[in-house]
């Protein structure tokens, strides 16, 4: 069943790898709210996180060192392990070697992509995420 929506979850550091992930999704017709594109000037902008959590049916987080000292990242991915519609559709995106642990002990039981795997292209690594929603690249 595709998504009614994605939430991306990812630290600002990560912006260029973010924007790239979201340009790959959307252009394959997969809705994302992505902070950047879907937060208007004036709007208070924990708040527009806060309803794009509670609207979004899927839950991906960008995975990196600054993602792991991201407040942000750690409050959005602790409200997502909290809610049990997202059981089974949190989507870890590795994209810099590091340990997720410090964002969650749990983390590490949903099936990662790994951007960060030698033989693995960023092609390779889209092909890989949007398998995930039946889209075969």
């Amino acid at each position: 069943m595709p998504p009614r929506e994605i939430f991306l979850s990812h630290a600002s550091q990560d912006r260029e790898f973010a924007t790239s992930i979201v340009n790959v999704l959307r252009a394959h017709g997969l809705p994302v709210w992505y902070a950047p594109s879907d937060i208007l000037g004036a709007q208070q902008w924990h708040d527009e996180i806060g309803k794009a959590l509670e609207r979004c049916d899927w839950f991906a987080i960008i995975v990196s060192p600054s993602a792991i000292q991201s407040t942000w990242v750690k409050r959005e991915l602790n409200f997502a392990l909290r809610q049990t519609r997202f059981d089974d559709t949190i989507v870890p995106i590795l994209y810099q070697p590091c340990d997720p642990h410090p964002l969650s002990w749990t983390l590490m039981s949903y099936q990662i992509i790994d951007f960060t795997h030698p033989t693995l292209s960023f092609d390779d690594g889209c092909a890989q995420l949007l398998r995930i929603w039946g889209i075969v690249k």
